[in-house]
Protein backbone atom coordinates (compact mmCIF):
# COMPACT_ATOMS: atom_id res chain seq x y z
CA UNK A 1 0.00 0.00 0.00
CA UNK A 2 1.50 3.46 -0.83
CA UNK A 3 1.24 6.73 0.41
CA UNK A 4 -2.07 7.23 -1.22
CA UNK A 5 -4.02 4.39 -0.45
CA UNK A 6 -2.69 5.59 3.50
CA UNK A 7 -4.35 8.68 2.80
CA UNK A 8 -7.37 7.28 1.64
CA UNK A 9 -7.89 5.16 4.57
CA UNK A 10 -7.48 8.40 6.83
CA UNK A 11 -10.17 10.01 4.72
CA UNK A 12 -12.70 7.13 4.74
CA UNK A 13 -12.40 6.83 8.98
CA UNK A 14 -12.45 10.13 9.10
CA UNK A 15 -15.65 10.35 7.25
CA UNK A 16 -17.18 7.14 8.83
CA UNK A 17 -16.30 8.84 12.21
CA UNK A 18 -17.83 11.99 11.53
CA UNK A 19 -19.48 12.28 9.08
CA UNK A 20 -22.33 9.59 9.05
CA UNK A 21 -24.86 9.09 11.57
CA UNK A 22 -26.00 5.29 10.62
CA UNK A 23 -26.48 2.57 12.84
CA UNK A 24 -26.20 -0.81 11.91
CA UNK A 25 -26.51 -3.74 14.47
CA UNK A 26 -23.54 -5.05 16.10
CA UNK A 27 -21.35 -2.73 14.09
CA UNK A 28 -19.26 0.73 15.62
CA UNK A 29 -19.02 2.23 12.90
CA UNK A 30 -17.33 5.25 15.20
CA UNK A 31 -14.98 2.03 16.23
CA UNK A 32 -14.44 1.44 12.60
CA UNK A 33 -13.40 4.45 11.20
CA UNK A 34 -11.03 5.26 14.31
CA UNK A 35 -9.70 1.85 13.93
CA UNK A 36 -9.25 3.16 9.65
CA UNK A 37 -7.36 6.49 10.75
CA UNK A 38 -4.94 5.01 12.81
CA UNK A 39 -4.05 2.39 10.63
CA UNK A 40 -3.60 4.86 7.98
CA UNK A 41 -1.61 6.56 9.97
CA UNK A 42 0.53 4.17 10.95
CA UNK A 43 1.08 3.45 6.70
CA UNK A 44 1.91 7.34 6.65
CA UNK A 45 5.04 6.80 8.94
CA UNK A 46 5.96 3.61 7.85
CA UNK A 47 6.18 4.71 3.95
CA UNK A 48 8.12 7.92 5.06
CA UNK A 49 10.32 5.95 7.00
CA UNK A 50 11.21 3.45 4.14
CA UNK A 51 11.09 6.16 1.57
CA UNK A 52 13.79 8.08 3.75
CA UNK A 53 16.49 4.95 3.56
CA UNK A 54 15.54 4.49 -0.05
CA UNK A 55 16.98 7.51 -0.44
CA UNK A 56 20.55 7.86 -2.45
CA UNK A 57 23.20 10.55 -2.35
CA UNK A 58 24.72 10.89 -5.37
CA UNK A 59 27.73 12.56 -5.61
CA UNK A 60 27.56 15.21 -8.50
CA UNK A 61 29.78 13.62 -11.85
CA UNK A 62 30.72 17.29 -12.67
CA UNK A 63 34.23 17.82 -12.45
CA UNK A 64 35.82 20.79 -10.52
CA UNK A 65 37.66 23.15 -12.33
CA UNK A 66 40.27 24.41 -10.48
CA UNK A 67 42.40 27.46 -11.64
CA UNK A 68 46.18 27.95 -11.82
CA UNK A 69 47.81 30.27 -10.07
CA UNK A 70 49.63 33.46 -12.21
CA UNK A 71 52.82 34.45 -11.12
CA UNK A 72 52.60 37.90 -10.38
CA UNK A 73 54.74 39.96 -13.29
CA UNK A 74 57.25 42.28 -12.12
CA UNK A 75 56.98 44.63 -15.19
CA UNK A 76 55.51 47.50 -13.09
CA UNK A 77 51.61 46.50 -14.42
CA UNK A 78 50.82 43.79 -12.30
CA UNK A 79 49.00 46.27 -9.79
CA UNK A 80 46.42 46.66 -12.41
CA UNK A 81 47.13 50.64 -12.63
CA UNK A 82 48.67 50.25 -16.12
CA UNK A 83 46.26 48.26 -17.79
Amino acid sequence: MGLGGCIILIAVGAILTFATDWHMEGVNLDLVGIILMLVGLIGVATFSGIAKRRRVVVPPTTTTVVEEERHPRRDGYSDGYGV
